[in-house]
């Protein structure tokens, strides 16, 4: 028998531009930064060929989502402006598009400006790490596009982002984010919210291992949920492995995030996350 929670997100679907995407199947999303400083990839598919590429190859590995990133995240990343960032997105967006028109594209950026550039060319969601707090127009312009809105626990300002913050109850900490950024959202009329815990993000090993084992506790039904674990220090620096290195102990941990109700998996590798996506869906 399915518990409370389960019963309530059973049939969630997202509204991208008028396509309903039901997440009762858990999705994958493919990662494809533009950049030239990423920690994993900087620099691999930052051309046209190379960016439609590696887009083929993430669908036909099993990607539903393709995040395209302009801009590094990283600890000690080059911070590019809005300006800087439409610049290196140019007309990729709308190529990919016209290439793969099945595909569904998320626009990773906390600039509102960004968001209405990439809403012109044709994004489907909005990714934001920073949950409305490096642009105070953001909230506002996610409600006038009307596109699923992905909001990431993070430390309040750009420069602290990465700063490590022990939290007494780091789910607690997460569900009173949440709970405070959801209700702004839905005052806004943004319903198709997307929660990510923001692992990698200012927060100790042992508070992301924690909430690896609780996120059951880190979604409110009526929001999916978004793990991005892909290649995270949390997991191959106590290791002493390479981000390249982990794929065994970061495919056991998405399976244990599906087990719990994640709804979708933001990874590099999607045919080792399909593989396990696969193993889930079947009951092994």
């Amino acid at each position: 028998m399915l518990s409370n929670s389960q019963t309530i997100q059973s049939f969630h679907s997202i509204n991208c531009n008028g396509q309903l995407i039901d997440l009762t199947k858990p999705k994958i999303m493919g990662i494809l930064n533009l950049t030239p400083d990423s920690f994993s990839d900087g620099g691999k598919f930052n051309s046209e060929k190379s960016a439609l590429e590696h887009t083929e190859k993430l669908l036909k590995d099993g990607a539903e989502f393709i995040d395209v990133g302009p801009q590094s995240t990283r600890p000690n990343a080059e911070f590019l402006s809005s300006e800087e960032e439409i610049k290196r997105l140019g007309n990729f967006i709308s190529l990919i598009k016209k290439e793969f028109p099945q595909a569904l594209i998320s626009l990773d950026t906390f600039y509102s400006e960004t968001v209405k550039f990439g809403f012109n060319e044709g994004i489907d969601i909005i990714n934001d790490i920073s949950g409305g707090q490096y642009d105070e127009k953001m909230f506002d312009t996610v409600a006038e596009t009307k596109l699923p809105y992905i909001l990431m626990h993070v430390n309040p300002s750009y420069e602290s982002m990465h700063d490590k913050t022990k939290f007494e109850d780091i789910t607690l900490e997460v569900n009173r984010y949440f709970s405070e950024k959801t209700d702004q959202l839905l005052r806004k009329g943004v319903t198709d919210v997307i929660l990510d815990p923001g692992f990698g993000f200012g927060k100790t090993v042992e508070d992301q291992m924690k909430m690896i084992n609780e996120v059951d506790f880190l979604r409110f039904g009526k929001f999916p949920l978004l793990i991005g674990i892909s290649r995270k220090s949390f997991i191959y620096k106590p290791l002493g492995k390479s981000p390249l290195d982990i794929n065994e102990e970061t495919q056991k941990l998405h399976l244990k995030v599906l087990k719990q109700g994640a709804k979708i998996l933001r990874v590099h590798d999607v045919a080792e996350a399909k593989k396990t996506l696969d193993t889930f869906l079947s009951g092994n």
